[in-house]
């Protein structure tokens, strides 16, 4: 029998039930939907971290102090930074870093009759550099300003939204309060989008040593010091550097267990990466349950089909059918049906992928390795699944089969 007559047939065998073969093959459906749109939301995910973090810079180290122990005690006297520890990186002669020191606090906010609560950051004018921030109007404020402890303030994008709705531009040169002191607003900031847990467009930025002592009452420890690295490829130097210069400034002794910890973005890239792959996988087997569950309804239609034809089949070896076409037969009816569920199942993933973007405003991005893998595997199932049917067909005998009421 030519393997285009057995597929025919196969087809014929399949439409001749359309019902039953639309109901077998909803498991399969289920199956590789779920899966491609489990790994779209995954995949969305991953691909938002990364723009966040694109966003946030790829060759910034942000140090921030660490937790020494002594005989299993936190010494929370040894955790801070100071600005000292940013000057002495800044000016160590062996240093290409771009630095600034960080503290901030959300505070109240309040412009003529309007209040708002941001977070509230101080830094030095390389801050706007490090993170690449651009000035829509005005401009940064500069050192002799924070030496001066001036009182002059660089809003977000989004902050002058919160303040009446006031365009950015009549913000230049009047005065906010912050936590009722007084401040100029010398510039407004391009809108630059949520980056991570950063949202730089709601943020005030002051200069450090204003913020340490006219806003948050003498405070002089750092939440952080943030180290640019002229590129990428420097990333290992500056961090060998930076480890050096806050060993010195701490007196802590190589080999010694230090009170401070230097993270970069790729890391923390890295480890959602990481954790978004392991979930992923997780979900995506939970989804392929399903899709043995379908095969298994497969295999199970399968075989009450060869029984209900097992008068055609003893017919077709009486006329000579070999027992390899009758095997090849039904081989090709459960992979048919297997295949066909996959490509409803894409469909239904694409939809889904689709409404979880449209309805939930969740980041969804259908990878073509998903779609591949779900096609492949629910294919291999109408194969394996199929096998017993199959066999079982291709063993009858013919005078059995030609008897069997």
């Amino acid at each position: 029998m030519l393997i285009l007559e057995i597929v025919v047939v196969a087809m014929q065998a399949i439409r001749a039930n359309v019902m039953r073969s639309i109901l077998t093959t909803l498991g399969i459906i289920i199956g590789v939907a779920a899966v491609i749109s489990v790994v779209a939301l995954g995949e969305g995910a991953q691909a938002r971290v990364e723009s966040e973090i694109q966003r946030m810079g790829t060759n910034v180290l942000t140090i921030r102090p660490g937790q020494r122990m002594w005989g299993g005690v936190s010494r929370d006297d040894t955790e801070q930074l100071t600005v000292g520890d940013a000057e002495a990186l800044r000016d160590d002669p062996e240093s290409d870093l771009l630095v600034s020191p960080e503290v901030s606090s959300r505070q109240q906010i309040s412009y003529l009759r309007w209040n708002s609560n941001n977070q509230v950051v101080g830094a030095w004018p390389e801050y706007f550099d490090v993170y690449d921030h651009e000035l829509q109007f005005g401009r940064y404020f500069n050192l002799g300003e924070v030496q001066g402890r001036r009182r002059v303030a660089v809003l977000g994008a989004n902050v002058s939204l919160e303040l009446g709705e006031t365009p950015s531009a009549a913000l230049i040169g009047e005065t906010i309060q912050i936590r009722g002191v007084p401040f100029e607003v010398i510039g407004v900031l391009v809108e630059k989008g949520e980056a991570a847990w950063l949202r730089p467009d709601e943020q005030i930025f002051i200069p450090v040593a204003t913020a340490q002592y006219r806003v948050f009452g003498g405070r002089e420890r750092l939440n952080a010091i943030y180290a640019a690295a002229p590129s990428p490829e420097r990333l290992d130097a500056a961090y060998g550097t930076i480890d050096r210069v806050m060993r010195r400034e701490h007196r802590i002794r190589p080999g010694e267990e230090a009170d401070f910890s230097i993270r970069n973005s790729s890391d923390l890239l890295a480890t959602f990466n990481e954790t978004n792959r392991t979930f992923s996988l997780l979900l995506a087997g939970i989804a392929g349950v399903s899709l043995l569950v379908g095969g298994i309804g497969i295999m199970n239609i399968m075989l009450v089909s060869v029984t209900e034809r097992t008068r055609e089949i003893g017919v077709r070896k009486a006329l000579g059918a070999k027992r390899r076409s009758i095997l090849f037969q039904f081989l090709v009816e459960a992979m048919a049906l297997c295949t066909l569920g996959g490509l409803l199942g894409v469909a239904a993933g694409y939809g889904a992928a689709a409404l979880m973007s449209s309805l939930a405003d969740w980041d969804t991005v259908v990878a073509p390795e998903a779609v591949i893998m779900a096609l492949g595997f629910s294919a291999a199932v109408g194969l394996f699944f199929g096998i017993l049917p199959a066999q079982r067909a291709a063993k009858l005998d013919p005078i059995d089969a030609l008897r069997y009421e």
